[in-house]
């Protein structure tokens, strides 16, 4: 899949990318194709090396096989839109869970208007980080946004 619009930039956390692979429906699933399908998911080496790391693990074997998570991953990489963090970005802390950070720097470093989640540490930070421009919020909540419904 290409990227047909780059209009809309989102951070898409991996337990949002891996609910979405896991399942056709629900919104997880809309929400990742609707981001591959019409903007750009951002991605850092980091953000990606997580996505990878976790789809490869053997829980994954009986719903995935090895060949579609490989396609799924190009698909993704092929639509990616590539940052750099910045060190001053990347030396900031915001979440209680310092690996759930490099989401946040992702989004920062892109101006990504959105971090779309399911974890609870990122969700929480929702009201203070709308200061800096980021958007948090979970998948369900995305699709309501005319960001995330009016693709071309």
């Amino acid at each position: 899949m290409k990227a047909e619009n780059s209009g809309l930039l989102a951070v898409v956390d991996t337990n949002v990318w891996i609910s979405g692979f896991l399942s056709k429906a629900g919104a997880p699933a809309l929400l990742t194709r609707q981001v591959v399908r019409h903007g750009r998911p951002v991605f850092t080496l980091a953000t990606f090396a997580e996505l990878q790391e976790r789809l490869w693990r053997p829980k994954f074997d009986r719903y995935l096989s090895l060949e579609h998570r490989k396609q799924l991953l190009r698909d993704v990489d092929a639509a990616a839109f590539w940052v750099t963090v910045p060190t001053e970005i990347e030396q900031q802390t915001f979440s209680r869970d310092p690996d759930d950070d490099k989401f946040i720097h992702a989004a920062l470093s892109a101006n990504a208007p959105w971090l779309v989640t399911g974890d609870q540490d990122l969700l929480v930070l929702a009201n203070d980080l709308q200061t800096l421009g980021l958007h948090i919020l979970p998948p369900a909540d995305a699709l309501q946004l005319p960001s995330f419904q009016n693709a071309p």
